[in-house]
């Protein structure tokens, strides 16, 4: 056992502490569920509008918590009841009126979170609300487990069989409108997904956190390749990195672990920007090249 630890002494955390081995069990699950949406997410322009959903979900799961208390089921099907009508109604609103979806989107994101910070404070403590705004990743149990990876595995399933259709649906609408009546189909069903994962992040990292495992690895990802392909794989490899660099700090400064993970996705995004291919310091180097005949 020595020998083990002294051959990888920087991961010792993993294998001595339960907690620490779950904590980056949950990260792996979101980094192969919610990151992939995070990508589709970056496509569709509406990076913002998975912050907004993120705390769309806050009212149901307050709601759920003052019923049952810090019980799992309640919370769950409080945030997935919560994030699909606001989906719903915003996506309605949108469709049917002047009102545009983002600004549908951020109508209903103030007066959800409004309305969840009320509920909590109402009825629970400072603590309470600390635990549901950021999360405890290094609390997670079995059943939080089995849920992270049930709602990642059914989001794997569900892009891969519409890959091309989600694709098309986030790149040109419009062409797919022209093509298929399946348009309003993948909007609607992105949208579940996306609500799935938020919920699935709400409990590991919370609400304030969940978004950053998405829309971060997809960004920096971005500023390497363009094919969808690719972009998604460096994408989860980058989310599963930064979590677990992130736990490791956590652990060895004594940091928060919600916040130090997605500072550290930040920083790998920040890196990408600075040396990627496509940023934007690789691409103004490459315009100044010049070629002689």
């Amino acid at each position: 056992m020595n020998e083990t630890f002294s051959a990888v002494p920087l991961l010792s955390p993993f294998i001595e502490f339960g907690f620490m081995r779950r904590a980056l069990a949950g990260c792996l699950a979101l980094s192969l569920g919610a990151t992939p949406v995070g990508v589709f997410l970056m496509l569709r322009r509406m990076s913002l509008a998975g912050d907004a959903m993120s705390h769309a979900i806050l009212p149901g799961a307050a709601i759920g918590y003052l019923i049952a208390g810090l019980s799992l089921p309640a919370m769950t099907l409080g945030g997935l009841v919560a994030g699909l009508a606001v989906a719903v109604l915003a996506g309605g609103v949108a469709r049917n009126t002047v009102i545009k979806e983002d600004t549908s989107l951020a109508t209903f994101y103030l007066l959800s979170l409004s309305a969840g910070v009320l509920i909590i404070s109402l009825r629970g403590s400072s603590v309470d609300l600390l635990h549901v705004l950021f999360g405890s990743v290094l609390a997670l149990d079995d059943s939080a487990l089995f849920l992270l990876a049930g709602f990642a595995s059914l989001s794997i399933v569900a892009l891969a069989l519409g890959l091309r259709l989600f694709v098309l649906e986030g790149c040109d609408p419009a062409f797919l409108a022209r093509i298929s009546r399946l348009g309003p189909v993948a909007h609607y069903g992105f949208m579940v997904l996306l609500v799935l994962n938020l919920v699935a992040g709400f409990h590991a990292l919370g609400t304030l956190m969940a978004v950053g495992i998405m829309i971060l690895p997809a960004a920096a990802a971005r500023l390497w390749v363009c094919n969808i392909g690719p972009l998604l794989v460096i994408a989860v490899g980058v989310a599963f990195a930064g979590s677990l660099a992130g736990l490791l700090l956590s652990y060895y400064i004594n940091l928060p672990a919600g916040p130090a993970i997605v500072l550290t996705l930040g920083a790998i995004y920040l890196l990408s920007l600075a040396i990627g291919p496509l940023g934007p310091l690789a691409s103004r180097w490459r315009s100044g090249w010049h070629f002689e005949r």
